[in-house]
């Protein structure tokens, strides 16, 4: 199987389109909600593509080199998973000569762009739904569905009974795939998009397609416009069936955030089960898969990564810390690097802040650091992960990352005290009197009777190289 070679070395960004920036207010809807409203399921605050090219220099400043953009076709929603038009882009959003504008300042810049693909379902107002609705029985597209009794009910309230929608939602009727001619559909919208010089896509619940054909064809179909395209799968577990030559190049790999989140807050996970965990992915999928799967710390299904850490800072250092070392691509959702706080969705789609005075900017310097460090040392991005050193006592954990001669310790202290850990040397090469720096604040090390020897504060860690 051949992964995007890009996509080990990328940092994504994602961006919830109407609530990033707003670069163009006469593309805002007639009540559009002031910025930083509290947000809703149908509240526009504004965010459009016109504000993210006017941003660019922040995205570049923060390192990042890869975009993932939740839907921005047309749709009655703010959330945009209830499509309305796949080939169209969101008017409150723009054209497709923003888009294409966009796409033309983020390849200028090494900037690469996926989008999302919601292929499972659309919205009631999609052109062969709506002749469903219109002609009932007599509709030419009623085997586009998944319909059970005529009159389909889909405005009344309640769940949807007489046809399939995504979690029994009436907005979101569910594609029945089986068609050929729904398949044919989707299998063009998913070349149309790559032909327009997106970077893959990001696949919307794609296991409830449970169609591996499907799936294969669809890789084909992408892979032939664009052979480096990204192909990402939405599987919230552990599931090495999605990846492979007749799926996806990685997933999101959600359960890495899960292990981190209940180590650093929830408590409920001591090291050893962390480690079991966070190891035990990296051989559950092929090495080109692990390498290739995106690793989020937030995201618009969760709860944002400030409030999840009860606002410490130092507990969010150390996420970050951990992520952008960790194999994969390392993602940051918009705001959680100047630390947005934000409940479960919609609460945690707020509209980024613009005032720095509301940042967290000792957050944000700290993830900027990172971010360069990473894509300035290959074994971060590439190199083999090891164990070094596990003390669930006093919350331990020392791995490193390899590649060739370049290696790359990762010490972490999951304790409320401060700790000082000592690390084996003699597997890396590095001998008595030899010193060794801290990657991120600079300090200096000896190798003294073949032990490294790190002093940590409580909640935090160090990169050594």
């Amino acid at each position: 199987m051949i992964t995007p070679y890009w996509v080990q070395d990328a940092i994504f960004y994602q961006i919830f389109p109407d609530r990033f920036a707003n670069g163009d207010p006469d593309n805002d809807p007639p009540n559009v909600q002031p910025w930083g409203s509290p947000p809703s399921l149908d509240g526009f605050q504004g965010g459009d593509l016109r504000g993210v090219i006017q941003r660019f220099d922040y995205l570049l400043d923060l390192g990042i080199n890869a975009l993932y953009f939740n839907p921005i076709f047309a749709s009655p929603s703010t959330h945009r998973y209830n499509t309305s038009d796949y080939y169209q882009i969101d008017p409150k959003l723009g054209t497709l000569a923003d888009f294409r504008a966009l796409l033309e300042v983020a390849h200028r810049n090494h900037v690469r762009v996926v989008l999302d693909g919601v292929f499972n379902h659309c919205g009631r107002g999609f052109f062969a739904f709506a002749d469903v609705l219109e002609n009932g029985e007599n509709s030419a597209y009623r085997d586009w569905f998944h319909i059970r009794q005529f009159p389909l009910e889909a405005y009344t309230p309640g769940e949807a009974h007489n046809y399939l929608g995504w979690w029994n939602h009436k907005s979101l009727p569910k594609f029945n795939t089986e068609n050929p001619l729904v398949r044919r559909y989707l299998l063009d919208v998913a070349h149309y998009w790559i032909e327009q010089g997106i970077d893959g896509w990001r696949l919307d619940v794609p296991n409830e397609i449970d169609d591996d054909e499907f799936w294969a064809e669809f890789r084909q179909v992408v892979k032939s416009a664009n052979r480096d395209a990204y192909i990402l799968g939405e599987i919230w577990t552990a599931d090495p069936r999605w990846v492979g030559d007749e799926h996806f190049d990685g997933l999101m790999n959600y359960p890495v955030r899960d292990a981190l989140l209940r180590l650093l807050y929830a408590g409920t996970l001591d090291m050893p089960h962390f480690i079991e965990k966070v190891e035990g992915l990296l051989s559950t999928y092929a090495r080109e898969n692990v390498h290739a799967m995106f690793v989020p710390l937030g995201s618009h299904d969760t709860e944002r990564l400030f409030t999840k850490v009860e606002g410490s800072t130092v507990k969010a250092k150390l996420a970050f810390l951990f992520q952008m070392a960790y194999p994969g691509a390392p993602a940051v959702y918009y705001g959680d690097e100047i630390g947005l706080q934000g409940g479960k969705d919609p609460d945690c789609r707020r509209a980024f802040p613009w005032d720095q005075s509301q940042w967290n900017l000792d957050l944000q310097s700290w993830v900027r650091t990172l971010i360069a460090l990473r894509k300035a040392n290959p074994a971060l991005c590439r190199g083999d992960y090891r164990r070094m050193v596990l003390d669930n006592q006093n919350g331990h954990y020392v791995f490193v990352r390899e590649l060739g001669e370049q290696r790359v310790v990762v010490a972490i202290n999951a304790s409320e005290s401060q700790q000082t850990i000592e690390v084996p040397c003699v597997s890396l090469g590095w001998t008595d009197g030899n010193r060794v720096q801290s990657m991120i604040d600079a300090r200096w090390f000896t190798v003294q009777n073949g032990m490294l020897s790190l002093s940590l504060a409580a909640w935090s860690g160090a990169w050594i190289g």
